[in-house]
């Protein structure tokens, strides 16, 4: 089995267009969430963080990308772009694969003042999959992932088991979704959506924001592609379904505890060596009581664990991939983020939630993400030894 390296990431969010300025923000507790009155995407006003649209376009006009793109395709081509651009990877290389992942894609042009817009096979991900790899003129069949909130964690395991078998030798890994009028009717019909910014794992919780945003990886099995130390490696994933419910978790935590086991198993790690989670988190009442007792049937209750949703937003199916990203960042810096409108504590079961940044050396991370469906994926990233 081959190891599998992170080389380079690029993020952007409604904190900013590239992953140091979203960590900044994050590690100055600031917050891309805010409340949005915008009678094209919802009748009231509500809270979530959207990119900044100015911010977006000067990033797309300062890029060498060039064409008629829709918001959700300028995203995934600039965070591609950014991380290939740190990188020495070839994309056009026949050792180098696409994955996508997404909820929804260009779910907005179902809306009436954009339906004659674009050729309507722009509705399909399996569209902007090959738009993104004919860009980067890659030939290879292009993946997508498209299996609700875990998405981005599954898009990670996926190429982490195509380069770990030595079928490709690098992958690139987009996670992209936007805010939409489809999206944000369906929460609001949930009566999922927060009245204000949200509190994960808090007592007080209401509901969860919304956000958009994207995020690129970059992974490789050769070592030497690695250009920021210390070298970080996808030790393994799984994922599991509850089978529970169409948009509610199993009670019981049981498919999230069987996800995050299996990929601790696939990885040979124990929940003594687990020293950060990077949990789901979304300030829902089930999906955070859930947590709490997955984690603690785990054996992860000692682990210091955050949600990032309080920085900005729900970002559906590139959560995994932008919370990821972030989590390298932690591991890279030693420092671990606060969970963000935590405040008073609001789970049944003792897990250790962050209320406020932590330096501490970090060898060994657990991304976890849970969505609807009953679906969950965890995800396992260590400090590679010499």
């Amino acid at each position: 089995m081959n190891r599998v390296y992170t080389i380079a990431d690029q993020v952007i969010t409604g904190l900013g267009t590239d992953t140091e300025s979203v960590w900044q923000h994050m590690l100055a507790g600031d917050t891309g969430v805010h409340l949005i009155d915008d009678q094209h995407l919802f009748p009231e006003a509500f809270h979530a963080s959207l990119v900044d649209t100015n911010a977006l376009e000067a990033a797309y006009s300062n890029s060498v990308i060039k064409g008629d793109f829709t918001r959700f395709e300028k995203l995934c081509l600039l965070t591609a772009l950014g991380a290939l651009q740190q990188s020495h990877i070839n994309p056009a290389a026949a050792d180098t694969l696409f994955i996508l992942s997404s909820t929804k894609g260009n779910i907005d042009l179902l809306e009436k003042n954009k339906k004659n817009q674009y050729d309507p096979e722009r509705l399909f991900l399996w569209h902007t999959a090959r738009l993104i790899t004919g860009f980067f003129r890659n030939t290879n069949p292009p993946i997508v992932i498209s299996n609700a909130c875990i998405s981005g964690v599954v898009a990670l395991t996926t190429a982490y088991d195509y380069l770990s078998k030595g079928l490709y030798k690098n992958a690139v890994v987009i996670g992209a979704d936007i805010a939409s009028e489809f999206v944000i009717s369906g929460f609001q019909s949930f009566k999922s959506l927060s009245t204000g910014p949200c509190k994960p794992f808090d007592l007080n919780r209401d509901g969860l924001n919304l956000g958009e945003g994207a995020a690129a990886i970059v992974l490789s099995t050769e070592r030497d592609q690695v250009t920021e130390g210390p070298a970080l490696e996808i030790c393994g994933g799984a994922s599991a379904n509850d089978a529970n419910h169409i948009s509610g978790p199993s009670r019981t935590g049981e498919g999230l505890y069987l996800a995050v086991k299996k990929a601790m198993e696939v990885s040979n790690t124990l929940a003594s060596d687990v020293q950060f989670i990077s949990a789901h988190g979304t300030a829902t009442s089930f999906n955070d009581e859930m947590e709490s007792k997955a984690f603690a049937w785990a054996g992860l209750s000692h682990a210091p664990l955050n949600s990032m949703k309080g920085y900005f937003g729900h970002t559906l199916g590139a959560a995994g991939v932008i919370e990821t990203a972030i989590t390298l960042r932690s591991m890279r810096r030693n420092i671990l983020l606060k969970t963000l409108g935590f405040a008073e504590y609001g789970v049944p079961e003792p897990i250790n939630i962050l209320a406020d940044h932590l330096e501490t050396e970090t060898r060994c991370s657990l991304k976890t993400a849970s969505g609807f469906g009953g679906c969950n994926a965890a995800l396992i990233i260590k400090k590679a030894q010499q």
